[in-house]
């Protein structure tokens, strides 16, 4: 099953604006969030360049039209952008090792993007690495659609059996947010505390502290968050709160 989820399409599609939206309906369902996104920076009408802005509110330049490099420094340019590796490196490398020194449990990182620029750091493509093999991390980000000559990190990611990438198009982005976040709410694991035994599936839709589980026989349990491993499967049908709406209920497969 797919840890990780990619959003990939044209530029301007719309990928920054879902992975918002997305980030939005995930903290407000109590899954910590963190990470950074791009924006592009327009002037008079005419974009000038982008900032790269972490979901705790910093910004700081991520390219400029023209702009020569600081003295002392390679000029790492994609068209008529000039990156700023110094400010990305700044601001984006931090959220990535935010979850390092955590303890195990769910958090969702937001990469937006891995394209062209961000790879001109090589400190960011070894913390991307880093991140995607964390215990307990989901990954929800952006990579380019292939054009010329291929990004040969972009495509180790695409290629990833734990990755799962969805094509945004101007035909589908106004549809696609609640398939992204159901993506990244049951790509965590989970352990399930039944009487004495413990039990271990893919689950999500929020914190299921104390969330109804039920065997479809009558029996239920409680959940609690945990990572571990499991034996023999048993279905289970899991009920919990979605954003303020109701109630979701969801079927997986559970293991003692």
């Amino acid at each position: 099953m797919a840890r990780h989820v990619f959003l990939t399409g044209p530029p301007g599609v719309g990928k920054t604006t879902l992975i918002q939206k997305a980030s939005e309906v995930l903290k407000s369902s109590g899954v910590p969030v963190d990470g950074f996104y791009t924006q592009e920076v327009r002037q008079g009408g005419r974009r000038i360049g982008f900032d790269v802005v972490t979901l705790s509110g910093l910004r700081g330049p991520l390219s400029r039209v023209g702009a020569g490099p600081p003295p002392g420094t390679r000029e790492c340019r994609v068209g008529q952008y000039v990156v700023d590796l110094a400010s990305f490196e700044q601001l984006a490398l931090p959220v990535l090792d935010a979850g390092a020194g955590s303890s195990p449990g769910p958090r969702v990182c937001v990469i937006d993007e891995v394209g062209k620029m961000e790879l001109f750091s090589q400190p960011f493509t070894r913390a991307v690495r880093q991140t995607l093999a964390a215990p307990g991390t989901v990954v929800l980000g952006t990579i380019p659609v292939p054009k010329g000559k291929p990004l040969a990190f972009v495509e180790e990611i695409r290629s990833r059996a734990d990755v799962q990438v969805f094509s945004v198009t101007k035909e589908n982005r106004n549809h696609l947010l609640p398939d992204i976040v159901r993506s990244v709410m049951v790509a965590d694991t989970w352990v399930l505390v039944w009487r004495d035994a413990a039990w271990s599936g893919p689950l999500a839709l929020g914190s299921p502290g104390q969330a109804g589980l039920s065997d479809g026989g009558g029996e239920r349990g409680t959940a609690r968050s945990r990572h571990g491993g499991a034996t023999g499967p048993r279905n289970w049908r899991l009920a919990l709160p979605w954003s303020g709406r109701g109630c979701g209920v969801i079927q997986f497969r559970a293991f003692w």
